[in-house]
């Protein structure tokens, strides 16, 4: 059945009347080179299955260029995110979504704040731990892991498979957005630029969007030794306008440490972790090297990380897809801990960044900035 986007917000009006159950996917309909979505078709969870279970049925990304860059159109994804962003979160995405429970206060009370029945965009869900928070506002969901999306529609939300560059809504869509701990996991500033493009674009005028991504300036500084710095020699394989890069300058601010995000070194939910900061860099991943033998100053001006996620062995082998990443040299055994060892691409982000990507966009304007939980957070507002 094809539906319309008004006909889509007049189901929810109907579902929130009836309290009855409906769960959807949307299937977006985009050309090779990612086209706007002309229509949505509905499925039920049973055809949601088959989609989780179909490497095929991911959205489409075109290859990137074999000339030593990656095409420097957004919508092309870098390797690196695929490999160590949605390979990984796939991978991980039961265990994962057990260790994601807790609401941040600041989200909660931007969502607490919302006018009753607001249309809230959350791009990069994840599990949906946020998706109806507010029982007087209507929920939409989006994420690019297929496995973790599979868990949201479990739950009865509202979601789709999508990826943060390439929104599968129409412009003014929503009454408000979030994006919550997802743009430090893109690997080029124009990438990251376009994801916010895009949450604003879906947005109507003088809709809110909530930013929060991972800051280079940390509350807890024992956690350096857990993560594995790029060095300079892998980031310029994906260097270019707008990519990531080595911060040199001896203005950087310096990386004392990564939010470990609520996790322990199995992915658990911790408060405090008190891990001595001198331990040695984790060992090189897959070709990507460690910067043990950097100079010191070099890795207190990181930006780009990898992050380890500790998938306990009694819960690797749940689609097999651990097999295949050790196979291929994307996840390690570490037996001492009894856990597949797989690696996250973040790019932390440093104070007054997050405003950066926001400047020059005539559209918006930053009503809102804090720091929370070792967070850089931006609201902002549409204006056109």
């Amino acid at each position: 059945m094809l539906i319309t986007y008004n006909n889509l917000r007049a189901s929810y009006l109907c579902r929130k009347a009836s309290c009855l159950p409906f769960v959807k996917i949307l299937n977006i309909c985009c050309s090779e080179i990612f086209s706007t979505m002309k229509e949505i078709k509905v499925k039920g969870v049973s055809s949601m299955s088959t989609l989780v279970s179909d490497e095929q049925s991911r959205i489409p990304q075109p290859e990137s260029v074999d000339d030593g860059y990656p095409s420097l159109d957004v919508q092309f994804t870098p390797e690196i995110e695929k490999k160590y962003v949605h390979r990984v979160y796939d991978a991980i995405a039961p265990h994962f979504s057990s260790t994601r429970f807790s609401k941040w206060p600041k989200v909660a009370s931007f969502l607490s704040s919302l006018p009753s029945g607001s249309l809230v965009l959350d791009a990069g869900c994840g599990n949906g731990k946020y998706l109806g928070l507010n029982s007087d506002c209507f929920f939409i969901g989006c994420d690019i892991s297929s496995p973790l999306i599979k868990i949201c529609a479990d739950k009865g939300h509202e979601v789709s498979v999508a990826d943060a560059v390439n929104l599968p809504y129409r412009t003014g869509f929503g009454d408000a957005a979030i994006s919550i701990a997802v743009l430090h996991h893109l690997s080029t500033e124009n990438r990251r630029k376009k994801a916010i493009e895009e949450l604003i674009r879906t947005v109507k005028k003088g809709g809110l969007v909530l930013i929060t991504v991972w800051a280079v300036e940390q509350e807890d500084r024992s956690l350096l030794s857990k993560w594995t710095p790029l060095t300079q020699k892998h980031v310029e394989e994906w260097i270019g306008p707008g990519s990531p890069r080595v911060r040199s300058s001896p203005s950087s601010p310096r990386l004392e440490s990564i939010p470990e995000a609520e996790e322990n070194s199995l992915g658990e939910h911790v408060k405090d972790s008190k891990e001595s900061s001198t331990k040695r860099l984790p060992e090189t991943t897959s070709g990507y090297a460690s910067v043990a033998s950097c100079d010191v100053e070099n890795v207190n001006n990181q930006q780009e990380y990898f992050v380890p996620w500790h998938l306990p062995y009694h819960r690797a082998e749940i689609s097999g897809a651990s097999a295949c990443a050790l196979a291929n040299g994307l996840a390690r055994k570490d037996d001492k801990k009894g856990a597949v060892v797989y690696n996250r691409y973040y790019h932390v982000f440093s104070e007054g960044e997050l405003e950066s990507l926001v400047s020059g966009m005539d559209n918006a304007v930053i009503v809102d900035r804090f720091f929370d939980k070792s967070n850089w957070c931006i609201i902002l507002e549409k204006t056109l």
